[in-house]
């Protein structure tokens, strides 16, 4: 009996900072499809993925929140695992971060790397992103923001530890020449020599000492372990590594991994960092990591702020699953950025799903029970476009074969749909209903049905990685087990006299674009207004330039800010309800709009002498300050 080969396979583990956008769940459906077909293909699958919970942006949402940072990630990990269960994908193991035993193995490694002198103490000096948890030097950033995120920087000097990577950047040069298909797509390697490796690594910071939710350094408990090493090494540690030598048979079995799979956005972290971790641990690196691009919705990438976020669930409640498992499959290219949008799914759910697919299916169980009721039978009689759909069949499963080998996805179901249509064609070719009229062309009648059924399942058999259930059904109805890869070997996989579902399902529904659409289109908003007034009203608010000197935490509010501004030739002491929107250090020397002719008042027995000005949009507060003023927002 010949032994399945091992296959291990992870995705990214997902940020528990909240709820994963439809961009951020395509790749579990991604990997769940080439796991799903890696197990058809006799692989031996262990296919893990799971939650990232550690780091300072948690602490600060599980704070904002009023929450312990464990209870936070405990239901945002609970969410996602959720919305991976609801898309249908069979991972082998979801990992946790907070898991103890990972948690353990961190630690040791962090030890390990101190010991034999890849991890040394220093101080860090440069600018900080929160949203990427990253510090860069000035030269990296991008008119003055962060180069991965577009984002706010900040400047930022902490103790810290860090790790040597210079150490072994030319080994890691030679790694990646000496192994071709170690980061694909082709581009992605380029980019990762040219633009990191052969300017030279500097080394990287793995630890903190400004917040405390991360897995605390053994033998330096004010700092914890920094996302890279705490992290990257679950690829390890889910299936059993240990630093002492005692790893599982899992580990044994499995390491190293045939696959990574992870967005182009963090390539850097997983060919760079992590191989550079598994060179100086001495464990082998991965096979391959494989850097998806982005799966866009309109005409950009999804972020609250565009506020073209949609939720994988929100359109399993539209479309149903598998539809969306498609749109999502179907609509990414290999190796650029694939596009969505409301018209596109629409009219892809119809053409393909519903008309291309589901019709098909509808059709032909129709009419094997309207002509035969519901008896296939193959008589081979055969016709002059039998060769062809026979042929086509035959080639698909080789096709799709060699595009999922490259984890082209895309193409993989472009070669299935190509039989559909072609046995779509085929209904119009031999008119089954005009063969129906006569009695001495039933034999040839029962040959076309029986091939058409038989395309059918070989559709069907091949679509099972990508929408699951629906090629269940499928087959369901056609009553057949020969379901495996193995059964598409040769034409005839349905036995003679299987019967077909009397009644046949609908797989796909066809949509009214133009109702749904409708339904879609958010109902126009009105801003809520307070009383009109007059422009003699406001003529009466003086209105002028002040610096904020100084700005503190008023003593006795969690609510107000005490600033002293500099307006003209006075300084004025101004207490303002900023605290909740502003830390007090980002106002000091910004220029603002102060209302100067205001009636002082005390709040919480500190005189107030003024009011700034800030403008509200959907309870998000903006100071009005100089810069404002230049862009003409305030005349």
């Amino acid at each position: 009996m010949k032994t399945a080969k091992n296959y291990y396979m992870t995705t990214a583990i997902a940020y528990t900072s909240g709820k994963p956008h439809i961009g951020n769940i395509y790749e579990i459906v991604l990997a769940d499809a080439i796991a799903r077909y890696k197990r058809m293909d006799g692989f031996n699958v262990f296919f893990m993925t799971g939650t990232d919970e550690h780091g300072q942006k948690i602490e600060d949402k599980a704070k904002a929140a009023g929450k312990t940072p464990q209870v936070f990630v405990d239901e945002v990990a609970g969410t996602i695992r959720g919305l991976f269960d609801l898309m249908n994908t069979s991972y082998d193991k979801f990992i946790r971060t907070t898991d103890k035993d990972h948690e353990l193995q961190v630690q040791k490694i962090f030890k390990k790397l101190y010991d034999q002198g890849d991890i040394y103490k220093s101080e860090y000096e440069g600018w900080y992103c929160k949203a990427c948890e990253s510090f860069y030097t000035e030269t990296q950033l991008k008119d003055a923001k962060c180069p991965d995120c577009g984002g706010p920087v900040e400047k930022a000097k902490e103790e810290s530890y860090f790790f040597k990577l210079s150490k072994y950047t030319d080994r890691l040069i030679k790694h990646i020449e000496d192994h071709p298909e170690f980061i694909q797509p082709e581009s992605r390697k380029n980019e990762m020599i040219n633009n990191f490796l052969k300017p030279g690594l500097q080394d990287l910071a793995v630890s903190r000492t400004s917040f405390k939710w991360g897995i605390p350094v053994t033998f330096d408990p004010k700092h914890v372990v920094y996302v890279w090493i705490d992290a990257l090494s679950n690829y390890i540690t889910g299936i059993g590594y240990d630093v002492d030598g005692h790893s599982t048979q899992n580990y044994q079995d499995f390491w190293p991994a045939d696959l990574h799979l992870i967005g182009k956005d963090i390539l850097r972290f997983h060919t760079i960092y992590w191989p550079i971790m598994l060179m100086a641990l001495e464990v082998p690196l991965p096979k391959q990591v494989f850097g998806h691009p982005w799966l866009l919705m309109g005409d950009g990438k999804m972020s609250k702020s565009k506020g073209n976020v949609i939720y994988a669930d929100d359109l399993v409640q539209l479309f149903g699953v598998d539809a969306v498992r498609y749109l999502m499959l179907h609509e990414m290219p290999f190796a650029q950025d694939g596009t969505l949008t409301y018209d596109i799914m629409i009219d892809r759910i119809n053409s393909d799903l519903a008309n291309i697919l589901g019709n098909l299916v509808n059709r032909t169980v129709t009419m094997a029970n309207k002509y035969f009721n519901g008896v296939l039978e193959n008589p081979k009689v055969v016709g002059p476009f039998d060769d062809e759909l026979i042929a086509l069949a035959l080639e698909t499963p080789n096709k799709v074969k060699e595009h999922m080998a490259h984890l082209r996805v895309q193409d993989a179901i472009d070669d299935v749909f190509e039989l559909l249509r072609r046995s779509n064609k085929y209904i119009d070719e031999t008119l089954p209903w005009n063969l129906a009229k006569d009695p001495q062309d039933l034999p040839r009648l029962k040959t076309v049905i029986y091939n058409l059924c038989e395309a059918i399942r070989f559709s069907a058999v091949l679509l099972t990685p990508f929408i699951t259930k629906s090629s269940e059904s499928i087959l369901d109805q056609l009553n057949t087990q020969a379901r495996d890869l193995d059964s598409l070997k040769s034409f005839g996989g349905i036995l003679n006299q299987t019967k077909v579902t009397e009644t046949p399902t609908i797989l796909f529904q066809r949509l009214d674009a133009k109702v749904l659409l409708e339904q879609l289109s958010p109902a126009p908003e009105k801003l809520t207004l307070k009383a009109e007034i007059t422009i003699d009203d406001f003529a009466k608010l003086d209105l002028r330039v002040g610096n904020i000197l100084s700005c503190e935490n008023h003593p006795d509010s969690d609510k107000l800010l005490v600033s002293q501004v500099q307006i003209g030739p006075e300084v004025r002491q101004i207490v303002s309800g900023l605290r909740p929107h502003f830390e007090a250090k980002d106002l000091i020397g910004k220029q603002v709009v102060v209302v100067a002719n205001l009636k002082p008042v005390k709040l919480r027995g500190v005189i107030s002498q003024g009011m700034l000005l800030v403008g509200e949009d959907e309870q998000v507060l903006e100071l009005l300050h100089f810069h404002t003023l230049k862009k003409g927002i305030v005349r």
